[in-house]
C-alpha cells in the first residue's frame, strides 16, 4: 500500500461520516469567509469538493461555492 493510501482512504471514511448539518456548517464559513488564514478555508473548500466527487447529494444545495469547471478534473 502507499504511504499515502491509508490517509486516503481515511479522509474518505470521515467524509462519509458528514450529515447534512455538518456540510451546512462548513458551506456557511465558506458563504461568511471569516477564516484566519487561507488554509482554513481551502480545508473547507477541498472537503466540500470531495463530498461533491463523490457524489453526496448534500452538496447539491451549495455547488456555487465550488465554481467547477465542466470539465474540471472529473
Amino acid at each position: 500500500m502507499e504511504p499515502n493510501a491509508e490517509l486516503s482512504i481515511e479522509f474518505k471514511e470521515d467524509l462519509q461520516k458528514l450529515g447534512a448539518e455538518d456540510v451546512a456548517n462548513i458551506a456557511e464559513r465558506l458563504e461568511k469567509d471569516e477564516y484566519n488564514n487561507a488554509f482554513e478555508s481551502l480545508r473547507d473548500w477541498h472537503i466540500l469538493r470531495s463530498l461533491a466527487f463523490m457524489g453526496s447529494s448534500l452538496v447539491e444545495p451549495y455547488q456555487h461555492l465550488l465554481d467547477l469547471e465542466a470539465f474540471d478534473e472529473c
